[in-house]
Parts: C-alpha cells; sequence; structure tokens
C-alpha cells in the first residue's frame, strides 16, 4: 500500500476515534452535541494530525498554529483532538460538562489550548484576525485555523471580519466552514449551497476552495493550496453531514444538542471500533521551529505633560496624547479604531507607530473581536470609538470577560455633555455594560492629568479594562505628582451636609454646587470597578449617611448603582432619565437634572 494511502487511512482512523470519544464524552455527561462533533470529524483528523505545526505537548508555545473552534458547541471534538495526541489521558474527556472539569460545554481559556472564549457564535474569525495580525507584527511563521458552523455565518460579526480580513490580505488564516446543512431547529438558509457560500467569500476577496468535507484527501489538498495561498485569506468550504456515522441520526433534523442514550451509545461506538481494528495509529507531530515572541518594555510612559496651570483639555485628547507616548515605550501596545481615529485621537498612536495601528472601520465587533486575538497572542489591545457604538460589540465584551482577555476598551464621546450631536451618538449605557462583567475594570477619569495615569494603570493590569472619556475640554486638577490607583477615589472637598459621588463631567458641576453651598463632600470617583469602598463608606459616616451621585449616563447601573451596592444602602441619584435630544452641552446638563444647580437643590432636599 502506497505511503500516502497509509497516511490516509491513518487520518481517517483519527476521525473515527474522534468520533467514538465524542460519543462517549457526551453520553457520560446526558448533555451535548454529538452531532455537530460528528460532521466536523475529519476536518479535525485533517488539521491537528497533517496540516498544523504544533508541540502536542505544549499548547502555548509561541510557535504552534493557532486552531480556534468558534463553533464552540462542538468543543466535545476539541478536548478529543488534544487527547488523542497526547496532551491528557483520554479518560479525562469522560469529565465533559462536570462541574469542576475545566472540560467545559463551550471552550474557555482555562485550558491552554484555547486562546479565546467561544459558542456565542461569531467570535472566532475576528479573533483569528486579531491572531493571524500578530503573527504578521511578529514575522512569525504560525499560521491560524478557524472552524466554523455553517449556521453561524449568518452573524454579522462573520461577515465584518470577512471584509477586514481581505483588506489586510492575512494570508496567514484559514477559514473552515463546516456546512452540515442543519441549524438547532432548522436548516440554514443556504443548506448544502456551496455555490453560494463560495460566490459570498470571492465577493469579499477570499480564497474559497470547496471540498468534500469527509473526504481525507481533499481536505489535505485543500489546506496545502491554503498555505500557498500569498495575497488573501483562504476558506475551506467543507460540505458535511450533521450526525456522519450515527445510524439514525445521520443528515436528520432534530438531533442537535441530544446525547446519545447509553445503551445505544455503546452499540454504535462498538461497530465504530471495529473499523480500528489492526490499524496503526502511530502519528508524528509536525513540530514548529522554535520561535521567540517579541518582549515588553516599560509600563510607565513618558513624563506628564499636564499641570494645574495647564489650559483645560478633554480626556478623549488627554488618552491620545498618553496612548502616543505608551507606543513610543512599549512594543507590545497596539491600537484599533472604528474610523473615528480623529475624534477619539488614536491617530496620535498612528503617526508615531504606523505598524502598530490597525483601522478596524465601522465593524465594531469585529474591532473589539480582533483586540481579543491580539491580546491572546501576547500583545496589549487598545480599541477605542465613542461609547455609543462599544454597545454594537456588547457580546464581544461579555466573551471577553469570559477569556479573561488583556483588552483595553476606551469610550469617547460619553453621555449628554456631548452636546448637538443628539442622542444616537451619546453613550449612556456603556458603564451598565461593562461593570456588569465581574472581573472588568472600569475607569472614569475626569481631567487630562487622571486620564493619562488611566492609560497607565490600564496597561499595568492583567486583565479587560474600560476607559471612559468625555467629549468637552475640562480644567486640568491634578498635578503631575498626584498619584492614581486601581480602586480607589479622590476626595476634593469635604464638608457634613451630603457626600456627593461624581465622575468626568459631573465632578465640575459637583465642584460648582460646593462653592455654592461650601459645606458638602465631594469624591471623584475615578475607578467605577473596583471602587472605593473605604472611603466611600468614611465619607457618607462623616455626612450621617447622605449621598448624592450624579453621572452623565441613564439611571440604571451607572455609578448610583455602584455606589449605593458599594454602601449598602440606597443613596440619592442624579441621572439622565429619559432620551435626550440636541442641544448645547451647558442646556443638556442643566435639562436633565445633572447640573451644579440641580446638585445643589438636591443637597438641600436631602434629609437628616
Amino acid at each position: 500500500m502506497p505511503a500516502i494511502s497509509i497516511e490516509r487511512q491513518l487520518l481517517q482512523d483519527k476521525a473515527t476515534q474522534l468520533r467514538i470519544d465524542s460519543i462517549r464524552a457526551t453520553t457520560a455527561a446526558g448533555s451535548g452535541h454529538p452531532t455537530s462533533c460528528a460532521s466536523a470529524a475529519e476536518i479535525m483528523s485533517v488539521l491537528f494530525f497533517s496540516t498544523m505545526r504544533y508541540d502536542p505537548k505544549n499548547p502555548r508555545n509561541p510557535a504552534n498554529d493557532i486552531f480556534i473552534l468558534s463553533k464552540g458547541h462542538a468543543a466535545p471534538i476539541l478536548y478529543a483532538a488534544w487527547a488523542e495526541a497526547g496532551l491528557f489521558p483520554r479518560k479525562e474527556l469522560l469529565t465533559l460538562r462536570k462541574f469542576g472539569s475545566n472540560l467545559e460545554g463551550h471552550p474557555t481559556p482555562r485550558l491552554p489550548f484555547v486562546p479565546v472564549a467561544t459558542g456565542s457564535l461569531g467570535q472566532g474569525l475576528p479573533a483569528g484576525i486579531g491572531m493571524a495580525l500578530a503573527a504578521r507584527l511578529d514575522y512569525s511563521r504560525r499560521r491560524v485555523y478557524v472552524l466554523m458552523g455553517d449556521g453561524e455565518s449568518a452573524e454579522g460579526s462573520v461577515w465584518e471580519a470577512a471584509h477586514v480580513a481581505a483588506h489586510y490580505a492575512l494570508a496567514n488564516l484559514c477559514a473552515t466552514i463546516d456546512i452540515n446543512r442543519l441549524g438547532q431547529s432548522e436548516e440554514t438558509m443556504d443548506g448544502h449551497d456551496i455555490e453560494a457560500y463560495r460566490k459570498r467569500f470571492e465577493a469579499f476577496g477570499w480564497n474559497a476552495i470547496p471540498v468534500d468535507g469527509h473526504d481525507i484527501e481533499e481536505l489535505q489538498n485543500a489546506y496545502q493550496k491554503a498555505q500557498l495561498t500569498r495575497d488573501r485569506p483562504s476558506v475551506v468550504l467543507a460540505r458535511t453531514l450533521k450526525g456522519k456515522g450515527i445510524p439514525g441520526e445521520e443528515d436528520k433534523n432534530g438531533f442537535h444538542g441530544h446525547a446519545i442514550e447509553p445503551d445505544r451509545a455503546q452499540k454504535i461506538v462498538a461497530d465504530m471500533e471495529q473499523s480500528l481494528q489492526g490499524h496503526d495509529t502511530t502519528w508524528n507531530p509536525n513540530l514548529p521551529e522554535p520561535f521567540t515572541p517579541p518582549q515588553g518594555q516599560r509600563l510607565k510612559i513618558a513624563d506628564l505633560p499636564y499641570s494645574t496651570q495647564s489650559q483645560p483639555e478633554a480626556t478623549r485628547k488627554a488618552f491620545g496624547d498618553a496612548l502616543a507616548a505608551l507606543g513610543k515605550a512599549n512594543p507590545l501596545v497596539v491600537v484599533l479604531d472604528g474610523d473615528v481615529k480623529n475624534s477619539t485621537y488614536t491617530e496620535e498612536f498612528q503617526a508615531v507607530a504606523p505598524d502598530r495601528f490597525f483601522e478596524g472601520y465601522i465593524a465594531e465587533q469585529d474591532m473589539v473581536g480582533a483586540a481579543m486575538g491580539l491580546a491572546a497572542a501576547g500583545k496589549i489591545p487598545f480599541a477605542s470609538t465613542f461609547a455609543c457604538f462599544m454597545t454594537r460589540a456588547a457580546d464581544f465584551i461579555r466573551m471577553a470577560a469570559i477569556s479573561g482577555s488583556n483588552i483595553k476598551l476606551v469610550g469617547t464621546h460619553a453621555g449628554i455633555s456631548i452636546g448637538e450631536d443628539g442622542p444616537s451618538q451619546m453613550g449612556l449605557e456603556d458603564i451598565a455594560m461593562t461593570t456588569a462583567q465581574p472581573d472588568f475594570a472600569v475607569l472614569y477619569p475626569s481631567d487630562a492629568t487622571s486620564a493619562w495615569r488611566a492609560v497607565e494603570l490600564a496597561v499595568a493590569v492583567k486583565g479587560p479594562v474600560y476607559i471612559r472619556t468625555s467629549r468637552p475640554k475640562t480644567p486640568v486638577i491634578y498635578g503631575p505628582e498626584e498619584k492614581f490607583e486601581l480602586g480607589k477615589s479622590k476626595v476634593l472637598r469635604r464638608g457634613n451636609r451630603a457626600l456627593v459621588v461624581a465622575a468626568g463631567i459631573t465632578l465640575f458641576e459637583a465642584l460648582k454646587a460646593f462653592d455654592e453651598l461650601k459645606d458638602i463632600t465631594v469624591v471623584d470617583l475615578f475607578s467605577v470597578q473596583p471602587i472605593d469602598v473605604e472611603t466611600l463608606r468614611q465619607c457618607a459616616e462623616q455626612c450621617g449617611g447622605r449621598v448624592l451621585t450624579v453621572e452623565d449616563h441613564y439611571l440604571h447601573g451607572g455609578i448610583g448603582d455602584a455606589v449605593s451596592v458599594a454602601l449598602k444602602m440606597p443613596v440619592e441619584r442624579l441621572a439622565v432619565r429619559e432620551i435626550p435630544r440636541s442641544g448645547k452641552p451647558e442646556e443638556l446638563i442643566d435639562k436633565f437634572g445633572i447640573s451644579a444647580r440641580a446638585i445643589a437643590n438636591a443637597c438641600r432636599a436631602l434629609k437628616n
């Protein structure tokens, strides 16, 4: 028998073993998606045991090719592939979905071979873009492989990513779509119309390669063609059958997410094992060449350019200044922007480090997803756009939190204080969106100094950070010697009538209210999450429990909620309580009840 036939038989046997392990694991769990695993068995076999270069004993090796399972519900076959590669004993697969096991229902980076959490669908390809960009930056030969589901291709983020990947000519990125025709509840929109997929991806500028997804030779040839393509990303369009090899379920609707009952599973597995008898399944891994990625430098950036004698400056501009200084100091920092770089001031970073600036265009889901990929590859990505547009990427922010991703998000133009542009441009729910994630640090600087320090802190923090910045210029109230810490606030004025907690634009309204009342404590919250419980509690006690929060944000989920939870007591809240409209910033601040006048009146009304 020719050697190539022996290899193909080995790969077919590996695919059969992956099916067996997926069935066993999901049956032991009593839940899962064996049919979604079965359709991808040959794809996984060819990728893991023929195509990818990686060290099976060291999944974190920076020279390894990268695999992202975007169709995260097929997690059992991913775990089975790594067990088959020898990373851990096969018996551990039977802990699938059990409490305390890292082999969860959908993959997370608790596992060393999972770069980003997936399963919500639509995350894998954007993350793959980030990892492919990182490899290009590092002059690395590693390739990025993303396995997607066909139902998943209905997600808009997939097509944002398809456009961006082609724009950047990411030839080191190869997607595979497991086109098994069946979604969770019915047939997908395109079914097995492979030509429709081909035309669509080619229109976006991809190298589209249709194959029989159960034919080992066709899959091998497809991945070889992708490796030889130098000017564009590739996508392997694999026509498969859902439940392939599972009697009574193959290519049939109604079996998505159903584990096979034990007696039937035992018989199916026994029949599959018959085909493996007598075959040599010895495999020699295709190890990558050694590679050492670039290392970071200083976390502290250039000397602060502001003082209390400086002219007023917008926190969004200070963010841009700090980012540019950071770009000179730390080569691991990269920046993505959503086509607003002349408003977010990330163009300053682009000017000093153009190779590490990536225009994400008006595709915020892909921008945040690519940032997740860059972070997974060891970069420190800052992704910025108007705060209101961050909401488009809410699910990606959620998945970044699940991943523990080291991304840094910056929302500019927050609140009604942006003025005339009107409510569609006003970020009024971004604090609620980000603080809802337990491990997300949320910083809200009020002046240029604190904005600069927020950027420094964001780089130092290992994990996701959101920085909220404003459009209007504000006075510089902190000198260069002022220290800022995560989880710490600033007490700017002291009095006994009431504690007023503010941040951003409303801090200056609170200071104006102090000038009128002379007897209130004013706290610059700065760190919304984690929050400075100790300082807030001390100030609240000093003021007899009379606490007022004021914020340029909607009522629910903002500063008021954060302070109330921290103090374990109700607080009076001034916030935007209705849909705003266009107007001058000062008009809107007064109209919607977050001005100095509103603060002073509310403090007078607080009862002892």
